[in-house]
């Protein structure tokens, strides 16, 4: 049986267990968990969902309304390297649709606090549309999760990520948030559709994931990523930022046969240069 979210790390440092790091969410994780959720059959109506047929089709657990949701809090989370009780918080007045002098659409995210920042503060993040990498679109995720919100005339003053109702619906009422438990049970629920056992994810997953994909999949500098996540004004604690991009329970990036191997297969084509190479 899976713990709840709330038997956190002090929680096992007090029992005496050994703290293990949650499992990064990958670039490509995140590629297939956008599009079986995109591709999930559409219902006209928010219906009730019986006993019966939740326990004969387990796997039908959500529906394409509710998977929207998640999608956009998914990839908020990693873009954004949030802890997921973080994104959870968010609410509408948080964001903001922009356009800059060059007509390019934006989405402004303005958190009004962090774990770290409880008191506001916090630089604001900038997030433009990606229409090389798709499932890693907060533009098209937000406008697509808003249209869903004014079709089911949910308030939409309150939170982002609402209370589930059912199979697929969820709260009208803007102050029901979505639980962190409720959330972590739609997680493993989610990666099991796409047939990856969901134990070893948890709640630093899509922090820890965004930093490995803007390390090694967009390439920024470490100090750029540091100044990103907030963490510019701890460079003397190095800890902070290498502990998330290694991690003994990260799946393996490359064969160890293979480093060295001319023939290997090669990366996504460079945006900008169009190189595949893995120096790229």
């Amino acid at each position: 049986m899976y713990q709840s979210a709330s038997y956190r790390c002090k929680d096992k440092v007090r029992a005496g267990e050994e703290v293990t790091s949650a499992r990064a969410m990958t670039h490509d994780t995140m590629r297939q968990l956008w599009e079986f959720n995109r591709n999930f059959p559409k219902t006209s109506r928010v219906e009730p969902t019986t006993r019966k047929r939740k326990a004969e089709h387990p796997e039908d657990w959500a529906g394409y309304r509710v998977r929207q949701m998640l999608q956009l809090l998914y990839t908020i989370s990693m873009l954004c390297l949030l802890r997921f009780n973080e994104a959870l918080r968010i609410m509408w007045s948080d964001l903001e649709m922009l356009k800059d002098d060059n007509g390019a659409r934006y989405v402004k995210l303005s958190l009004p606090f962090r774990k770290t920042a409880q008191y506001g503060g916090i630089t604001p993040f900038y997030l433009y549309r990606d229409t090389e990498r798709p499932h890693m679109c907060v533009v098209t995720a937000v406008a697509k999760w808003w249209n869903i919100c004014q079709e089911m005339q949910i308030d939409t003053s309150g939170y982002v990520f609402c209370k589930r109702v059912g199979r697929d619906g969820v709260s009208t009422r803007g102050a029901d948030a979505m639980s962190s438990d409720n959330f972590v049970e739609c997680l493993r629920n989610n990666l099991l559709d796409i047939v990856i056992d969901p134990r070893p994810y948890g709640t630093h997953s899509f922090r820890r994931g965004g930093c490995q994909y803007l390390a090694m999949t967009m390439r920024w500098p470490i100090r750029q990523i540091c100044t990103w996540g907030g963490w510019a004004e701890n460079f003397d604690n190095s800890g902070t930022i290498f502990k998330y991009l290694v991690s003994w329970v990260d799946a393996p990036l490359l064969e160890r046969k293979d480093y060295f191997n001319p023939m290997r297969a090669q990366s996504d084509p460079c945006s900008q240069c169009g190189r595949t190479c893995s120096c790229a």
